[in-house]
C-alpha cells in the first residue's frame, strides 16, 4: 500500500474530534458545548452545530487542501461550497441537503483548482484502480463504519476521504469517528469495506 496516506492531515468535522459519541447519544445539541466551536469559522455556536452534523465532504476537503499546505476553516468551506449549490439550506426548517456532487466538483475546480470527478456503480474492488491514477477518493459509506464488527443499517450517507488502497485493503481518515483508531489511517480490508460502500463517491486530484 502507498504510505503516502501518512502525510495527510486529519480533521474530525467537529472542532473537537471526542465530541462523536456525545452527538450520537444528543444530537447536535451536543455540540454546544464543544469549546473549540469558533475555530470553524461559524459566527454563533448555534450555526456551528447546525451545520457540523451536515459536513464530513467538507471535512475532506479540509484534509485534502491540508494536504498541499493550505488551512481553511471548515464552516468558510461549506458556505462557499453552498453558494456552488453543494448544499441547499432550507431556512424554514433548517435542514440542510447535501454534499450534492456535481456542483461540489465545480467548486473544487474554480475555487481551488482541483480535478474532481463523480464515479457511481463502482465495485469496492476498483477503488485502488482510481487510487492509482488520482491522489483521493472520497467514498461515500455508512456514517456506522466507525464500528467496523457490526452489520451496518443501511450503506451512504457519509463521506470518508479514502488515501490508499491496495487489492487487500483500504486506508482512510473518518471524519466522524469515534476515537482515534477509527479516525486517522484506518486501514480496514476490501470485503469489510465493502458492506458499509455505497459504491459512488468523488475521485479528487491536487
Amino acid at each position: 500500500m502507498d504510505h503516502r496516506a501518512l502525510d495527510v492531515p486529519y480533521f474530525s468535522q467537529w472542532e473537537t474530534p471526542e465530541m462523536t459519541l456525545p452527538v450520537l447519544a444528543e444530537g447536535a445539541v451536543a455540540l454546544h458545548r464543544d469549546v473549540n466551536w469558533k475555530n470553524s469559522g461559524a459566527e454563533t455556536v448555534e450555526e456551528y452545530a447546525r451545520w457540523a452534523v451536515n459536513i464530513c465532504g467538507m471535512a475532506c476537503l479540509k484534509m485534502i487542501l491540508a494536504a498541499r499546505g493550505e488551512a481553511h476553516p471548515i464552516i468558510s468551506l461549506a458556505r462557499a461550497c453552498t453558494s456552488y449549490g453543494g448544499y441547499v439550506v432550507n431556512e424554514a426548517d433548517a435542514s440542510i441537503k447535501g454534499l450534492i456532487y456535481a456542483p461540489f466538483v465545480t467548486f473544487v475546480r474554480e475555487r481551488f483548482g482541483l480535478a474532481a470527478d463523480v464515479r457511481t456503480g463502482l465495485s469496492t474492488e476498483a477503488i485502488p484502480g482510481i487510487l492509482a491514477t488520482h491522489r483521493f477518493f472520497m467514498a461515500s459509506v455508512s456514517s456506522a463504519i466507525r464500528w467496523p464488527e457490526r452489520e451496518p443499517p443501511g450503506k451512504g450517507g457519509h463521506l470518508v476521504l479514502v488515501t490508499a488502497a491496495d487489492e487487500e485493503s483500504v486506508r482512510f481518515h473518518n471524519p466522524s469517528g469515534h476515537e482515534r483508531a477509527t479516525q486517522a489511517d484506518v486501514i480496514l480490508p476490501l470485503a469489510t469495506f465493502d458492506r458499509f460502500f455505497a459504491n459512488r463517491g468523488i475521485a479528487v486530484n491536487f
